[in-house]
């Protein structure tokens, strides 16, 4: 008589310890929360044969809930991502559910009542500005003007600000976690999409000075600090993108120059070669990002390619481009089954969050291209 599954999963994990662990790790869902179970991200997943927006939107809508949700923390690499770029989808797919907005609320309430010194330290100044930007695009999108939230919000990032400008964020979790210009990017996003919000400050009300002096500071360190690689770069010129005083037109021909050194034969970008494994946050994943089998030669990934095509858009690219329509066509041909992109995380191979704003930017830059039909009214 045939011994049971069990008999066989016992000599498994007896005989090849690692063996089952690693397919634990694989087999353990990207996000979870009641009903919502999205499974692990994988390079094996399979690709669809067509593109399919709902598919990748879905995705997108419950992994945001089940982050919030499970974790009740903004996240840059997920919700606070969502909570930037979902209101500018409105057009096409509705404004964003209110209790997105309520979430953000509800984390600056909370915040506001912590410590400014605790509030400095690790990635807290990031995942402020995060939110300060998720509030100010959906005033932007959604809302239509400024909302006393969105103004408390941005106070709140300039007060917790470094001494050199720049917006404070932990180095060991590339690329959304790993530096302070990656902070700086972000806030100053968020201080410039917010409708009126800079234009309303007024030198002459006490109030007011500080927070002004710390926007200066904020523009002087973007001005003045090199981008600590190419991706920061490409953070640069879409923040300039909003902030245009950040640059000037030279720089800003030469900063998408420099994006279209990296697009591969295949249309894609891959986020390894935008930097050296050393030069990811405090370098300590340089050993792990090496050893991997396509470390000389990196495919084309979900993340890098959506955030290129949206920033060079922005940047003025028209989405007739050769090079964009290359991509696009990347874009449409790459979309995995459950709707994701696939990109490998810089960090660990358990989660791979990556896949989140490599399945977000490609939507944005799809979008931004005219290959999202928009709403009717």
């Amino acid at each position: 008589m045939p011994a049971p599954r069990w008999h066989h999963a016992l000599w498994i994990v007896f005989l090849f310890p690692g063996l089952a662990a690693a397919a634990e790790k694989v087999s353990r869902p990207q996000y979870q929360h009641g009903p919502i179970t999205i499974p692990a991200a994988s390079a094996q997943e399979p690709k669809r044969q067509t593109l399919s927006l709902p598919a990748a939107l879905d995705y997108l809508e419950k992994g945001n809930r089940a982050w919030t949700g499970s974790r009740r923390c903004i996240a840059c690499h997920t919700n606070g991502s969502y909570a930037f770029f979902r209101p500018e989808l409105s057009r096409y797919l509705g404004p964003p559910p209110e209790e997105a907005r309520r979430f953000l609320v509800e984390q600056l309430q909370k915040l506001q009542k912590t410590s400014r010194e605790k509030l400095r330290r690790g990635i807290r100044p990031t995942q402020i500005a995060y939110l300060a930007a998720g509030l100010a695009q959906w005033d932007r999108h959604v809302r239509g003007s400024l909302s006393p939230e969105t103004d408390a919000a941005l106070r709140l990032m300039l007060a917790v600000q470094s001494e050199d400008g720049s917006q404070g964020n932990a180095t060991c979790w590339p690329p959304h976690e790993s530096s302070s210009y990656h902070g700086a990017t972000v806030a100053a996003q968020a201080a410039t999409v917010a409708p009126g919000w800079l234009q309303s400050l007024d030198k002459n009300r006490p109030e007011d000075r500080e927070v002004l002096a710390r926007v200066q500071r904020l523009k002087r360190y973007l001005q003045t600090t090199p981008p600590p690689h190419d991706y920061a770069a490409v953070l640069l010129l879409w923040t300039a993108c909003h902030w245009p005083e950040l640059i000037s037109p030279q720089r800003k021909r030469e900063l998408i120059q420099r994006i279209w050194k990296h697009q591969r034969p295949d249309g894609g970008w891959s986020i390894r070669t935008f930097a050296r494994p050393e030069q990811w946050g405090r370098g300590n994943r340089a050993a792990r990002l090496r050893a991997e089998p396509d470390a000389a030669d990196p495919p084309s990934d979900g993340h890098m390619t959506g955030l290129a095509v949206l920033v060079l858009r922005q940047a003025g690219v028209p989405a007739e481009e050769a090079r964009i329509q290359k991509a696009l066509r990347w874009l449409e041909q790459n979309q995995r089954r459950s709707g994701r992109w696939w990109t490998r995380s810089l960090n660990t191979d358990r989660y791979h969050f990556i896949t989140y704003t490599g399945t977000l930017y490609p939507v944005v830059a799809l979008a931004r291209c005219g290959r999202v039909p928009e709403k009717k009214k």
